[in-house]
């Protein structure tokens, strides 16, 4: 892939509001280029979506996040695919990913309570076929995600001066 298409990729990972004029005074490169880029980046799904990050824990309390370790046994020929795709075709699940180490896949769903990601769990995702055990952890509280720390408090270094 050519420098400049990488270099558009990092900028709208940072900030995907950029204007393509914006990103070609930033590249120092015509904005039709940087135009015809973009095209060319989301025809070939290397750009997939562009993605809005939201602090939840300050809109509403109504969401339930955890991350589900799933051991799973590959089916003959397929390996984890089919099993993945069975997963993440569920609206609870938002992401999975297969994994190395202690079990195959993690699975990170959303519910409104936690109830309702247990029950999740006992009757959707434990029942598939392949699955062999899963343990799951919900997120109590989110510090930094996709590179964006939430609650960033800025230290006071002013040296104390006392009489």
């Amino acid at each position: 892939m050519e420098e400049t298409k990488k270099q558009i990729l990092e900028i709208l990972q940072g900030n995907s509001r950029l204007q393509p004029a914006q990103i070609a005074a930033m590249l120092n490169i015509e904005t039709a280029q940087v135009e015809k880029l973009i095209k060319e980046l989301e025809d070939e799904k290397i750009i997939v979506k562009y993605h809005t990050i939201i602090n939840w824990e300050k809109v509403t309390d109504d969401k339930v996040t955890a991350f589900i370790e799933v051991r799973v046994t590959p089916e003959r020929g397929v390996g984890f695919d089919t099993v993945a795709e069975r997963i993440y075709r569920f609206p609870e699940v938002k992401t999975v990913y297969l994994m190395s180490g202690g079990f195959d896949l993690a699975v990170l769903i959303e519910g409104k309570t936690m109830k309702e990601v247990a029950l999740f769990v006992a009757t959707k995702l434990a029942t598939l076929d392949h699955v062999q055990s899963t343990a799951t952890h919900f997120v109590l509280k989110t510090y930094k995600q996709q590179g964006v720390i939430f609650e960033d408090k800025e230290a006071d270094r002013r040296l104390v001066i006392s009489p």
